[in-house]
């Protein structure tokens, strides 16, 4: 008879590297380097939609800032039980952050920016796709460093083995209190393996021509697809049976399915390169042309009288 637990992974997290006085966290190096090679993969794909090196820097910009507001605001909507006042709220490092909460974040700020530079949400989306998969897998490593996002109790070969007690993990810490040598889920790891699949399969579809909003659309039912099921091996906190992330997830899931099922083309709202060119106060160039033309036509010609004629 096969051993129940064919399996599994153990070792000592490491939680943070000092660098002098600074603790440095591997799982914060680990975003910060996701969104950096996630950007980066952006630019070229970017470009060959006409958008310029200098609006995807401005709109990333915007990005990166809604994406820590978001991260956070998201983690405490969902755990305010755990904060007393609002002054612990903006202590990030205690707590934790959301990743759906960041990526809301970073499209919200940085949507009146392309609205602005009259770019296509669903050309920046797409563009920003595979970037995308690829900062959430970097982010993972970070978080498989620190041993994050442990879950239930498992048998799963893939499981992971909480180390001695004396160790700084999140196997010991305030979320779950595991003991020493328990096998739990590590979700993160399902995270990043799909994440992988899911950057893989985002390369190949953009190799064809589609129409815009198509790659971003697929991201979003794959990653919220996977994160519904994830969170069911997570000890997350729970609102009517399923978390935070499952909710929103849902709808994500839901809304872009119907968006690829059934309209199978651009979504008309977000078109914002397709919008008439701004002109300055009084009437826009084609009005104005036309009115030069009535005007014309509505001239009588002046009759200039000849000259006298002169004999000699």
């Amino acid at each position: 008879m096969l051993p129940t637990v064919v399996g599994f992974i153990s070792y000592h997290p490491l939680v943070h590297v000092k660098l002098g006085p600074l603790n440095i966290s591997p799982h914060g190096v680990g975003i910060a380097v996701g969104f950096l090679a996630g950007a980066r993969l952006m630019l070229p794909a970017a470009n060959r939609k006409g958008i310029k090196d200098e609006q995807v820097y401005a709109l990333l910009t915007r990005a990166a800032i809604g994406a820590i507001i978001g991260a956070r605001l998201a983690y405490v909507v969902n755990h305010l039980s755990d904060y007393s006042s609002p002054l612990e709220i903006l202590k990030v490092w205690h707590g934790g952050i959301s990743l759906l909460g960041g990526i809301a974040g970073a499209i919200l700020l940085a949507l009146p920016k392309m609205k602005a530079e009259r770019l296509s949400f669903w050309k920046v989306m797409d563009a920003a796709a595979p970037g995308m998969a690829l900062g959430v897998i970097i982010g993972r490593i970070g978080d498989l460093i620190v041993a994050d996002h442990l879950g239930k109790s498992t048998k799963f070969f893939l499981g992971y083995k909480c180390p001695d007690a004396v160790t700084a993990s999140p196997c010991h810490g305030s979320t779950q209190g595991m003991s020493a040598g328990a096998i739990v889920h590590q979700t993160a790891l399902y995270d990043f393996i799909s994440t992988i699949f899911l950057l893989l399969f985002l390369l190949r579809l953009r190799r064809k021509e589609r129409y815009d909003s198509f790659l971003i659309l697929v991201f979003a039912v794959w990653y919220g697809a996977m994160r519904i099921v994830e969170d069911f091996l997570r000890e997350d906190v729970r609102h009517f049976g399923l978390t935070g992330s499952q909710w929103s997830s849902i709808v994500l899931v839901a809304v872009c399915l119907i968006l690829l099922a059934f309209y199978r083309h651009t979504p008309a709202v977000g078109q914002w390169d397709r919008l008439p060119p701004e002109d300055g106060p009084g009437e826009d160039v084609e009005d104005g042309e036309a009115a030069a033309q009535t005007s014309r036509i509505g001239e009588q010609p002046t009759l200039i009288p000849p000259e006298p004629h002169q004999e000699e």
